[in-house]
């Protein structure tokens, strides 16, 4: 892997290739690649599973772009689903490009596993790995990411298990993330009713019937248009206390 002349080696030089939204395979220097719209490609690995192996892998449809997401574990499904949860992304590829570098004695590369877009136009490669899952082979190739994400102006997140009240909101309140469970009549009234702090129950049967307006209310809370109190520090509840909100997780 040869490195061009002028190129500053105080960190490692690293190229990237990937699938471009053409599907055409490009393989560039990482600065050439700074203003790529990774969240747009396809990954650059299948993602298969076979009897016997360890992970599941599969696809996730996030609501964020409307479109399937894969992923090759329960964990990297539980922080895709934490990724379309969250307002400020705007965009979310998996397995977008590779890493190449050398390391000395030979050329090694790495699939990051995530790349997101943020509404003010920045964005973050995340990798997903349990604390006691990482071996030396894995730390360096996530310190090596790192330092190419520094140099590129993007943000960098290794990421372990999730808080697991948290996860367990925000499964719950994905399975109404889909555009079809918001119904605007009963999603006025909600945004009427909470517009004062209430248990959640009690104000979805303020806004009509509990079977009607309870599938409205979590695809509200999906969106973080309404509030849900203590969504990280405990299990919601018919008498959580939900309000009418900008965005951000309560």
């Amino acid at each position: 892997m040869a490195v061009p002349a002028g190129v500053d080696l105080a960190g490692p030089y690293v190229e990237l290739s990937y699938v471009n939204v053409v599907r055409e395979r490009q393989r560039r220097p990482l600065l050439d690649c700074v203003t790529t719209r990774f969240e747009d490609v396809a990954p650059v690995r299948p993602f298969r599973w076979s009897r016997g192996e360890r992970h599941f892998a599969g696809w996730y449809w996030a609501a964020t772009t409307g479109q399937h997401v894969g992923f090759e574990s329960w964990l990297e499904r539980d922080r895709l689903l934490l990724l379309d949860f969250d307002p400020k992304v705007t965009g979310i590829a998996s397995q977008p490009f590779w890493l190449h570098w050398h390391d000395g004695e030979r050329e090694r590369r790495h699939a990051p596993d995530y790349f997101a877009r943020h509404a003010d136009g920045s964005a973050a490669v995340i990798d997903v790995r349990a604390d006691e899952r990482i071996e030396p082979k894995d730390a360096e190739a996530f310190e090596v990411t790192r330092l190419a994400c520094a140099h590129a102006g993007w943000g960098f997140e290794r990421v372990g298990t999730p808080e697991a009240v948290l996860l367990a909101n925000v499964r719950w309140l994905s399975r109404y993330r889909h555009p079809r469970c918001l119904h605007r009549p009963v999603a006025d009234r909600l945004r009427e009713v909470f517009a004062e702090p209430g248990p959640m129950f009690p104000g979805a049967d303020a806004a009509g019937d509990r079977l009607a307006t309870l599938p409205t209310l979590f695809h509200l809370a999906w969106l973080q248009e309404l509030a849900v109190n203590g969504l990280a520090a405990e299990l919601m509840g018919p008498r959580t206390v939900v309000r009418l909100a900008a965005g951000g997780v309560q």
